[in-house]
């Protein structure tokens, strides 16, 4: 091991430009920075490499200031995807408090906070309550629900409080040559020396120490300087090791920026890239992490492109058509697959709970909170009156599932469920492969609106469900589609051309069609 880590630095110093005269002049700025004004920090913290040399910098050059002077708070933020890889999650858990009672010990101003997705927005219930498709190149849908908002809104509020706010951040242009053109843009509108605006947030100014710091430089550091709030540069160290990539999963502050997907510190669900390989050989390389197996599995599962448009509605998310080349863009997945999909991740949790290491036993993948908005989503939203989720939570969990504000119908159940699917797949409506949705979709609009105060438009959100719904199957829907557009164009009006284009290009599924050009069933 010991061996190992000198190699390590060895080969890092080989290409390395940094000295200790270099770090200590940039602890001399960091602090000539923090003493300037009365402008709050707000440090990005992944737990990752770069992250984590960002962070100590600032704690040892704040140690030099005279305790009566560091009187600006710096607020140290994380934010938790709810969907992190297991391993990370409680490093970082770990970490932040360590590093609260490290400042409070030396009398550091430094304030740390955990930032998680809006509850109706994180990834489990846009995609396994909405339906949404996994995450894609044309459909990345994640990061700015899951990751740009929580920071955000916490950098919103604290702008509102004091007007301004310094965020600094771990990035640098050695990362990539797009993150260096970016890097560099910015450098050219720096209101002040070193601090460059965030063209997607007013009054937020951007600080990055390590801008110019290469990978190697990041790791000198981090072995050579001992971590300030007490743990281990070298466990981070094992963790790099232990994969194939070493890139952490930065913060992130604007949508365009590179996909963590690649990283050692990326969500484990991502699908923004084809396979995983950094959790492949965080398992592969370490036998005690094998009861990950099942989450590299699941993962792989419901991000197989090849299989998924079959497993998806053939209308939009508002029960609208769409096309292009021919075929109808397929929307959100299937009641049959979110069922599924939601039972097969209930039982990874609980084999891990029951099986997995000691401190996994209270690992939730998906929390109570979100299985109550997926079932709100469900019943509510998607008329699906049979209410599934506590079904299919007490059979794998074993228990009941708790939602003591949940206000169920009393008239349509399972009973009455089972009932109509009966009846929709006799063998005389065995074409009629869209009548079930259809009818309990009415039936449900009809029961939600069972007092006069909420039968307000209920004519107009019927017409909307027949309209959505009044098709034989998909074949039906897209003769449907084909003749409307026909129309439009023999009419001279404004029509989806792409439709009837020869030459699909990659992901086209997945564009946006003019409204004007589109407006069919809407």
């Amino acid at each position: 091991m010991g061996n190992e880590k000198k190699s390590t630095l060895s080969k890092a110093k080989q290409t390395t430009t940094l000295t200790r005269d270099t770090v200590e002049g940039l602890m001399s700025t960091v602090r000539n920075l923090y003493l300037a004004d009365d402008i709050p920090w707000v440090i990005g913290y992944s737990g990752g490499k770069d992250s984590t040399a960002t962070l100590q910098l600032v704690w040892l050059s704040l140690r030099e200031i005279p305790e009566e002077q560091r009187t600006k708070t710096i607020h140290i933020i994380n934010t938790d995807t709810m969907v992190e890889s297991p391993v990370i999650e409680k490093w970082v858990e770990r970490s932040l408090k360590i590093m609260d009672e490290a400042a409070e010990k030396e009398g550091l101003p430094f304030v740390t906070h955990k930032l998680t997705p809006d509850l109706n927005n994180t990834f489990w219930v846009n995609f396994l309550g909405r339906g949404y498709p996994f995450p894609r190149k044309k459909l990345r849908w994640c990061t700015d629900r899951l990751k740009i908002q929580p920071v955000n809104t916490f950098v919103k509020r604290k702008i509102a409080e004091h007007g301004e706010i310094i965020l600094v951040l771990g990035t640098r242009k050695a990362e990539s040559s797009n993150r260096a053109k970016t890097m560099a843009n910015y450098e050219k509108k720096r209101v002040r020396e070193l601090l460059s605006p965030n063209p997607t947030m007013a009054n937020e100014l951007v600080f990055s120490p390590l801008e110019e710091w290469t990978d190697n430089d990041v790791w000198v550091f981090l072995m050579q300087y001992k971590n300030p709030w007490g743990f281990s540069n070298n466990e981070l160290l094992t963790l790099y090791r232990g994969a194939t990539a070493d890139n952490e999963c930065p913060m992130m502050v604007e949508k365009d920026l590179p996909s963590c997907g690649k990283s050692r510190f990326g969500c484990w669900v991502c699908t923004m890239v084809e396979k995983d390989k950094s959790m492949e050989a965080m398992i592969a390389n370490d036998g005690e992490k094998a009861w990950m197996t099942p989450l590299l599995e699941f993962r792989n599962k419901f991000g197989d492109e090849e299989n998924d448009r079959d497993r998806r509605s053939f209308k939009k998310m508002q029960g609208y058509l769409q096309g292009t080349y021919g075929r109808l863009h397929h929307g959100p997945y299937k009641k049959k697959v979110r069922e599924e999909w939601l039972e097969e991740l209930l039982e990874i949790q609980k084999n891990i709970n029951e099986n997995g290491p000691e401190e996994f036993r209270d690992l939730e993948l998906i929390t109570i909170p979100e299985l109550r908005n997926i079932r709100r989503i469900w019943v509510r939203d998607k008329h699906e009156f049979d209410d599934a989720l506590p079904k299919i939570y007490e059979r794998v969990m074993g228990v009941a599932f708790e939602d003591a504000e949940w206000i169920g119908s009393e008239a349509y159940g399972q009973e009455e469920w089972n009932l109509l699917s009966k009846i929709c797949s006799k063998k005389e409506h065995k074409n009629e492969e869209q009548a079930f949705e259809l009818l309990y979709s009415l039936i449900d609009i009809e029961n939600q609106s069972n007092s006069l105060n909420q039968r307000k438009g209920i004519l107009d959100s019927l017409e909307t469900c027949i309209k959505h719904n009044f098709y034989k199957n998909e074949d039906d829907a897209t003769e449907y589609y084909t003749r409307q557009l026909e129309r439009k164009k023999t009419m001279g009006g404004k029509y989806n051309e792409k439709f009837f284009a020869h030459i699909q290009e990659e992901g086209g599924e997945f564009e946006d069609v003019p409204e004007e050009a589109e407006a069919i069933n809407r």
